[in-house]
């Protein structure tokens, strides 16, 4: 697990420790980049993993934990549930985002429009050729793991800079800094890739009694 405040620019970028710096290859260039990306994202249909994030501010001070298990699937599926310090779920099914509260009995109802896609975990569900348009990639190696940091074209996102870290073929870290200096980083566990998912996980059915804001934008 690296030190948290390495991120390069992301919410999830992180330092080496202080006896086991490893030296970065050469960033590459946009368009190798973005091929390289394209490389890793590609034949990814689905995924599923446990994840553990960490919420820091500007200052590196944590602001927050949380655990839990996502699942991803293409076009556009997501599921994504926090189980600890609290529970929270997010559904996208293709059409609609679903932010559900059940200590609050609240679920919000966003459309799937450019702005929600563009949020981190949805980007990985979404069109590939997408991804590497909407933003710069920069590509390095660091301890055997490759990084690629993806920065918006449009100043209509939710991150200022986001990394994703792949050991071989697989994606094992998240990380990512919005525009305040807030640092995210989601480190993934017990992962499958194109494996079997259960399609209904991307229907959320509203409980009953529970207060509905539908948001359009």
């Amino acid at each position: 697990m690296r030190d948290t405040q390495t991120l390069l620019s992301s919410p999830l970028s992180l330092a080496a420790a202080a006896l086991g710096l490893t030296f970065a290859a050469p960033a590459a260039w946009a368009n190798d980049a973005a091929e390289r990306l394209t490389e890793r994202l590609e034949p990814l249909e689905n995924y599923q993993a446990t994840f553990d994030q960490k919420i820091l501010d500007g200052a590196g001070e944590r602001l927050q934990n949380a655990r839990g298990e996502m699942w991803l699937s293409r076009p556009g599926m997501l599921r994504w549930e926090v189980e600890a310090p609290y529970s929270q779920v997010v559904v996208s099914d293709g059409n609609d985002v679903y932010l559900y509260d059940p200590d609050l009995e609240q679920v919000t109802v966003q459309p799937m429009d450019d702005r929600v896609t563009h949020t981190p975990a949805l980007l990985l569900s979404g069109n590939v050729s997408d991804l590497t348009e909407s933003y710069d990639v920069v590509y390095e190696q660091e301890g055997g793991e490759d990084i690629f940091t993806l920065v918006p074209n449009s100043a209509d996102t939710l991150f200022e800079e986001l990394s994703l870290v792949f050991d071989n073929e697989t994606l094992t870290e998240l990380w990512m800094m919005d525009s305040t200096g807030q640092k995210t980083m989601i480190t993934f566990s017990d992962i499958t890739r194109n494996g079997s998912i259960n399609r209904s996980l991307f229907n959320f059915d509203i409980p009953e009694g529970t207060d509905v804001i539908r948001e359009e934008f």
